[in-house]
């Protein structure tokens, strides 16, 4: 497989960096060719703003969706933008790796985010009809590829736990696992999440170190998230909420949008 990782930290010597390096280190060794996009390292241009649309005249309002796709369609979007891009349709399989910063990702990888997934690329994909409202959520550019996250955070694994003051983990990363990942097509994989890393010692750092190299192991293999494909039925269209009778028992908020059992 091809696999492209995207490291989101601003210091290469912190249990990120090392991470990472056990990650790629693991991936090499089962045969698969990794890139690496080291976002600080590079100096990874954050915002959307008129710099990524050259062709836009100065008296035009900045409609950002409306310049993607003008760009986009062009070939003009920015160099920077169209290399990750290309990594992007390289890679067999996609991990973005960051630590749990405000319940989130870094500023500096939603950037990125938002400026490679441009429109006509990552959204505004496929037909709209009364029968099939786009190329997104389980279909799109991406489709046939995986995914996973690869996450670092301060607090216990119970204060991120179904009851923990935090909110429940899977919760948390939704928006990201969903939103960003299997909307453009990806298969997702469960996150591999380290807890306490502030307090971590080197037997644990060997211990975390060898279960990263079991989730890279299976990267080709392990079960998706069983998220709902958005025109595969489940939802009625073009309201695109979840049909009556279509969930689990009791599910709820975000568990809605998984196929349980």
């Amino acid at each position: 497989m091809n696999i492209l990782l995207v490291f989101a930290h601003p210091e290469p010597r912190s249990l990120n960096g090392a991470l990472r390096d056990v990650a790629v280190a693991a991936l090499r060794a089962e045969g698969h060719a990794v890139r690496v996009t080291d976002l600080y390292a590079e100096g990874w241009k954050a915002v959307v703003d008129r710099e990524d649309f050259p062709g836009l005249a100065p008296e035009e309002r900045l409609r950002a969706a409306a310049a993607s796709a003008a760009a986009f369609e062009a070939g003009a979007l920015t160099a920077d933008v169209r290399a990750e891009q290309e990594k992007l349709l390289w890679a067999d399989a996609l991990i973005l790796q960051f630590p749990l910063w405000w319940y989130s990702m870094p500023a500096i990888l939603k950037g990125w985010v938002e400026r490679v997934y441009a429109y006509g690329f990552a959204y505004g994909v496929g037909e709209h009809s009364d029968r099939h409202w786009g190329d997104r959520f389980g279909e799109g550019t991406l489709a046939g590829k995986r995914a996973m996250l690869l996450v670092t955070a301060g607090g216990w694994a119970e204060h991120y736990s179904a009851r923990g003051v935090n909110g429940p983990i899977d919760d948390l990363l939704f928006p990201i696992n969903h939103g960003i990942l299997f909307y453009p097509g990806y298969q997702v994989l469960p996150a591999f999440v380290a807890y306490r890393v502030d307090r971590l010692d080197g037997p644990g750092f060997e211990a975390l170190a060898e279960e990263l190299r079991g989730r890279m192991r299976g990267l080709a293999s392990d079960a998706p998230i069983a998220f709902r494909q958005q025109n595969g039925g489940d939802y009625a269209i073009p309201a695109l909420v979840l049909r009556e009778g279509r969930e689990a028992p009791g599910a709820r908020g975000f568990a809605l949008h998984r196929v349980e059992g």
